[in-house]
């Protein structure tokens, strides 16, 4: 799962399974998340505290702000492969100098 953007029920659910497994680094393995985060999660839970984070409400520019964010990440992480890949193919013909 990518990193800090989890929702409660995912939380809640993260809980439950290191209850049932008996260990949080288990359950935090098997989920692919941090042993701290999901002992920090457990901890929040007994105290009965609740395990969303504050001000996780966004406005509706902010969500467009977020995905805009990540599509733009994402447009450039592709550019940036196919950059290099039109480097490894060139240089068996000679006609590109790299970047």
């Amino acid at each position: 799962m990518r990193r800090g953007s989890y929702d409660s029920k995912f939380k809640a659910m993260a809980v439950d399974m290191a209850y049932v497994k008996g260990s949080v680094t288990e359950a935090a393995h098997e989920l692919g998340i941090s042993v701290s985060l999901l002992g920090k999660w457990r901890k929040m839970l007994k105290q009965g505290e609740p395990i969303e984070r504050a001000g996780t409400t966004l406005t509706e520019d902010q969500k467009q702000i977020k995905r805009l964010q990540w599509e733009l990440r994402e447009s450039n992480l592709e550019r940036d492969i196919l950059k290099k890949a039109v480097s490894i193919f060139s240089m068996e013909d000679g006609k590109y100098s790299g970047l």
